[in-house]
């Protein structure tokens, strides 16, 4: 991994999450981005020609190793831990940190523990009996400047997994942010 994706990844790890009503957009654009509640993979997937995934990390961790806002928002229970950056033509664009607790892993219609470099999005959001809550969003000053964050539970047949994403600075919203200015 990456010295950037190392420093990104602690970043993502360090955001205030805040209310989406309470939170102060940078721009209309930024606020479409972050209140998308569809897949944020088909989304991107439009901005390019070819959308790939970088597979980081595709392991289970202990109980003990999630925080405390990640148990209230999921379970205390081991969780397989999914990193990953989604690639634009090439560009890395977002970095994902999937939390599935163990038994929401159990009777899907999909191996979610193999999904390797498919876009996790477009597996959830093609399960029958989905949705989306606990919607938050933030905003993390790095080197590259300011950059913005959102983090959900998606409920994938009736079972949670919590997904944070942080959008790195060649993202396509950030450039259509500048070109509207």
């Amino acid at each position: 991994m990456n010295q950037s994706i190392t420093h990104f990844l602690s970043a993502l790890q360090n955001i205030d999450w805040q209310s989406p009503d309470k939170f102060n957009f940078p721009s209309e654009m930024a606020k479409k981005w972050m209140l998308e509640n569809g897949s944020l993979s088909r989304l991107l997937a439009k901005q390019c020609q070819q959308l790939s995934v970088e597979l980081l990390h595709n392991q289970f961790i202990p109980k003990d190793e999630l925080a405390e806002h990640e148990r209230i928002l999921l379970s205390d229970e081991r969780c397989l831990l999914r990193k990953v950056v989604l690639h634009g033509d090439d560009r890395a664009w977002v970095l994902g940190r999937t939390l599935i607790p163990n038994s929401s892993l159990i009777e899907q219609d999909v191996d979610l523990t193999q999904q390797g470099d498919i876009p996790l999005g477009l597996t959830v959001f093609n399960a029958d009996n989905v949705r989306r809550d606990a919607l938050q969003v933030g905003c993390v000053a790095t080197e590259y400047g300011l950059l913005m964050a959102r983090r959900s539970r998606l409920w994938m047949n009736h079972k949670p997994m919590l997904v944070a994403e942080l959008f790195l600075p060649e993202a396509p919203f950030y450039s259509q942010e500048n070109a509207s200015q």
